[in-house]
């Protein structure tokens, strides 16, 4: 450990970045990242084996009265009896084929994939000298992260991994406020270390009991391994990472990681929440949410499928897979990118459900996509009138787009304009781009050559009056329609 410390701290004084924010704010978002746009998050492990409640199992098993424990002990027997570590050897991704995986992002028009390395229930999904508690060891007796990454990358997809370690400090503490099989005295190397009480609030950045420096140099360390063994080119970081005793190790962190992507020669990113990092040191994360108007800087919103669960379970209730490309052509056209969660089972196969949601977007992508990967922002993000609710946690707020909701974006002298929702007859009308009379500023005063509708069969039909331009085509569907302007 205390060797792994040094030879972080080496890498740390070599490199261009030193722990500081003052430092770390000569980041620059990679332009590479601002391309992709559209990118799959894996939640997969071995909460993946109850398939009940959520990707929180672990914890909420041991939450007397919850219906994780009420559904555990009918169904397992007790925690004494059958804790959360017997379900390891149950989890044998039997069926896992990375190259297949690959293959269905790919078709899904996804540009990059993020698994979780390692979910709060401490069970790392790739090969570790850290901790003998992995997938190459126990269960599958595979590296999960290596192979997919590999699949992945023959396939053009950048990769990258999440970790959500840092929330392990207190995630199994429950489990010794009855009898159950997380005993003390724990220690470091534990499964379970080191169980702590969980915070009353989450987000109270002083709770107690804080992580000790113990604590936090494993996090440090464990990341560090996943960055050198892997080299992903993006870390998502789960949330508690905003504690105040965690702020030197994210530091540290992320010196190390962006100096040793200057080593490798190439740029990485870094994807936060809420405040964890000095703005403009790394990138910004929304869960479950997004911005009601654009930001003059990149951002992300990490979402899933499903409105009740991040892993599979066998109850899950899903998003169309309509109202998830809305909200992608939203949220680029409002400088951000989109990583939509979707969750194997523990076998290592997907649900018909989430296979044909991501088919059906990577169906839209395939005609539509020229809209959404490598555009700009224009000069406004959109027209229409329905509100965004802003904020986290908002995606199960049904937003009932119209016809009447159009998104921007930019490209080679292009102009695409975006209905959220198909009309029935087939026509749009789009304000933005009205000709300019002396009782109105339009927003948009060039010379449109030429509209196409993305998908159409016939040839398309416009006209431009002060009202609008008018669009006219034979397309008629559900789904969001692309109307491509060639400008002068």
């Amino acid at each position: 450990m205390q060797d792994y410390l040094k030879t972080i701290d080496k890498v740390i004084a070599r490199g261009p970045y030193e722990a500081t924010w003052a430092s770390l704010s000569h980041y620059k978002t990679p332009e590479w990242y601002k391309k992709l746009k559209f990118g799959i998050f894996i939640h997969w492990g071995v909460y993946s084996v109850p398939a009940f409640g959520n990707e929180w199992y672990s914890r909420n098993m041991y939450i007397q009265g919850s219906k994780e424990y009420e559904h555990h002990i009918a169904t397992y027997g007790p925690q004494k009896e059958f804790g959360y570590k017997d379900f390891i050897p149950m989890f044998k991704a039997e069926k896992f084929d990375p190259t297949a995986w690959a293959e269905l992002f790919s078709r899904a028009g996804a540009r990059y994939v993020i698994p979780v390395a390692e979910h709060c229930d401490g069970f790392q999904m790739y090969r570790s000298s850290i901790s003998h508690w992995n997938a190459y060891e126990m269960g599958p007796l595979r590296d999960m992260l290596g192979e997919l990454s590999a699949a992945c990358q023959e396939k053009g997809l950048t990769t990258g991994c999440s970790s959500h370690r840092v929330e392990h400090w207190f995630f199994m503490g429950h489990g010794k406020e009855f009898d159950s099989d997380i005993k003390e005295p724990l220690q470091r190397g534990d499964f379970y270390w080191p169980a702590m009480p969980e915070p009353a609030d989450h987000f109270d950045l002083f709770s107690e009991p804080a992580p000790t420096q113990e604590y936090l140099e494993d996090w440090l360390i464990r990341t560090c391994e996943l960055i050198d063994r892997y080299q992903p080119k993006i870390l998502y970081l789960d949330w508690w990472i905003q504690h105040s005793a965690v702020r030197p190790y994210l530091k540290k962190l992320a010196a190390y990681y962006y100096n040793r992507a200057a080593e490798w020669g190439t740029e990485v990113v870094i994807n936060y929440k809420h405040d964890a990092f000095f703005f403009g040191s790394a990138v910004p994360d929304v869960e479950r949410g997004q911005f009601a108007d654009v930001k003059p800087y990149f951002w992300q919103t990490d979402t899933s499928v499903a409105l009740n669960s991040w892993c599979y379970t066998e109850s899950n209730n899903y998003r169309p897979a309509a109202d998830l490309v809305r909200d992608l052509v939203d949220i680029v056209s409002k400088n951000g990118c989109l990583l939509l969660n979707v969750g194997p089972k523990a076998d290592g196969t997907f649900a018909e459900e989430d296979r044909r949601i991501l088919e059906e977007i990577g169906a839209w992508m395939a005609v539509n996509g020229e809209a959404i990967y490598d555009t700009n922002v224009w000069r406004k993000y959109g027209e229409g009138p329905t509100r965004i609710v802003e904020g986290q946690f908002a995606d199960g707020i049904k937003k009932n787009f119209t016809p009447r909701d159009l998104r921007f974006t930019y490209k080679d002298g292009y102009l695409y304009a975006t209905a959220l929702k198909g009309s029935g007859d087939g026509e749009y009308c789009i304000t933005s781009l009205g000709e300019q009379d002396a009782s109105r500023q339009a927003h948009f005063h060039g010379i449109i050559e030429d509209v196409q509708v993305l998908g159409a069969n016939a040839p398309t039909q416009w006209h431009r009056d002060a009202e609008g331009l008018h669009v006219k085509t034979d397309l008629v569907t559900d789904m969001p329609v692309v109307m491509k302007l060639r400008v002068e």
